[in-house]
């Protein structure tokens, strides 16, 4: 029989209570935290200028404990925590492996740094109603579904970083964002109810939701149940919710109407909850029917590179020219998961790291270029180097890693997918990633060209300001971006071992059942 930790179990088969282990406690933190902080800033709301402050401690709080919870896994491997009385399967079962941990700990540090930046963005009318308390709530959410055992349970945490995802995109009642929000709310919810309905014949063909239970299960149910169906459900729901092609039209119409801090978030964080399921899911749970959906997905990937760049080459909306860059990082982790091998999921996985980092500090750095030059507008956003030559800096090495070009991050992912591409027998995959980053670095370098190079134009709007805390933020973002490129021996170590944990499941299902270890 399986135990939870914090119980024991005696000779007469009763359950006792026993002292829950602190690495235990870690695999919750990550969510109870940001839950905490959320009620208690809640509780002041009418106290505006501490909001912040308890944003900002909440979240280093919550990023410590992630970096705890990763170092435990990899030094110890899966750990996992069931509340209650309730055992496995039938317990809400938290589970921290390689690819949650480190996903759940990089996608706190944008949060973090989006908090302070929030600082300069966010006025005292977006604190009052509800700003940081809304953003703490998304952040359980996004933790929950990187951590949580469940399907259910993913499919209860996707609904609460939606409802706050929802609160943050309407905050400031401006007619563009309830423009935005409406299409944003009616097309997740369309995605939201897809995955609903797959959980729900899921569960009819399994008798349960539990992940670890559903792999060991699932080999003898294949030939009885259809779990190329439900595959697919999967695929749609969660490619809806990463906006992936055909299904990605809801992300350039929302994400560039509210505040650029919230749009930082989003771009940077929600989409790859999106991808982390379909990994989780189709590699772990459903190998043989992610298979047979393969050549599909690779063309999906392909679709979603493609489409997403062209439309960033046909904006004159800096915040719209990110968010078509958003979509074609999609495409470039999907191709990973098209490939299914060892090498491209690792690829993908490093890219889901980069693109959480780069994503966020990019949006920022449309934020600073903003306060300096007036305009998100690249008709008249001009000369910002000859007045603040840092943002060029920044921007340079900031565009350089989404084009997968040295020294920054985006590199290595992309040389890791592009070989496994080749190694795999589909080089025109491995073209469309190239292709993909040659009309990123056109893409971008238009930006850089027009934005920053360009002299500054006589009718442009003037912005005394200097965002030093904008350059803060983006110096804490910029900086492991050119780690992971200049130095990515760990990183592609913990992508490895990320990708190596959802292609053999047996380290997980043990977690959950340690009675799958006896003889």
């Amino acid at each position: 029989m399986a135990v939870e930790p914090g119980h024991t179990v005696d000779l007469s088969g009763a359950m006792v209570t026993a002292p829950v282990p602190l690495a235990d406690w870690l695999v919750v933190a990550p969510v109870a935290i940001p839950i905490v902080f959320g009620a208690v800033l809640l509780m002041v709301r009418h106290e505006t200028r501490f909001h912040a402050g308890l944003a900002v401690t909440g979240l280093v709080f919550t990023f410590l404990c992630n970096i705890g919870l990763l170092v435990r896994v990899l030094e110890n491997g899966p750990v996992a925590m069931t509340m209650g009385r309730w055992l496995p399967p039938f317990g809400i079962s938290f589970m921290a492996d390689a690819l949650g941990a480190s996903l759940a700990l990089v996608a706190t540090l944008a949060a973090l740094v989006c908090a302070l930046y929030a600082m300069i963005d966010i006025g005292a009318v977006g604190r009052r109603y509800g700003f940081y308390p809304f953003m703490m709530l998304m952040m359980a959410g996004v933790s929950g579904s990187f951590l949580t055992g469940d399907i259910f349970n993913l499919y209860v945490w996707f609904e609460v970083f939606l409802i706050s995802s929802f609160g943050l995109l309407v905050l400031g009642s401006q007619h563009r964002q309830l423009d935005g929000a409406t299409k944003y709310a009616i097309l997740n919810l369309v995605g939201t109810t897809l995955f609903l309905t797959a959980t729900a014949l899921l569960y009819g063909a399994f008798g349960t939701l539990n992940m670890a239970d559903i792999a060991r299960k699932a080999d003898g149910l294949r030939e009885i149940a259809p779990l190329t169906t439900l595959a697919v459900l999967f695929l749609l729901a969660f490619g809806m919710k990463a906006a992936a092609f055909p299904v990605n039209f809801w992300l350039p119409a929302s994400y560039h109407t509210p505040r650029i801090v919230t749009a930082a978030l989003f771009g940077g964080v929600l989409t790859k909850v999106g991808v982390y399921a379909l990994l989780r899911v189709l590699v772990m749970l459903f190998p043989p029917e992610l298979n047979l959906l393969s050549g599909l997905i690779a063309w999906v990937a392909a679709g979603t590179m493609v489409i997403g760049i062209m439309g960033a080459l046909a904006q004159t909306d800096l915040r719209r020219v990110l968010g078509f860059v958003v979509i074609s990082g999609v495409g470039i982790m999907l191709a990973g998961l098209a490939l299914g091998t060892a090498e491209g999921l690792a690829g993908t996985v490093f890219y889901a790291f980069h693109s959480m980092i780069v994503m966020t500090a990019l949006y920022l750095l449309a934020g600073v270029m903003n306060g300096l030059g007036g305009t998100y507008s690249l008709n008249t956003l001009s000369g910002l180097y000859a007045s603040n030559p840092l943002i060029a800096a920044f921007a340079l090495i900031l565009m350089l890693a989404v084009a997968g070009l040295p020294p920054a991050s985006g590199l290595w992912p992309k040389v890791m997918l592009v070989r496994a591409s080749i190694d795999s027998g589909q080089p025109w995959l491995a073209f469309a990633i190239l292709a993909t980053g040659l009309l990123t670095t056109l893409a971008l370098g238009r930006v850089f060209i027009l934005a920053i190079w360009r002299p500054k134009m006589a009718d442009a709007p003037q912005r005394p300001t200097s965002p030093l805390l904008g350059y803060t933020a983006l110096t804490a973002l910029t900086v492991p971006v050119l780690i992971m490129g200049l130095y990515p021996a760990p990183v592609i170590g913990i992508a490895e071992r990320a990708a190596g944990g959802i292609l053999d499941s047996s380290g997980y299902i043990r977690t959950i059942f340690p009675e799958e270890a006896r003889p």
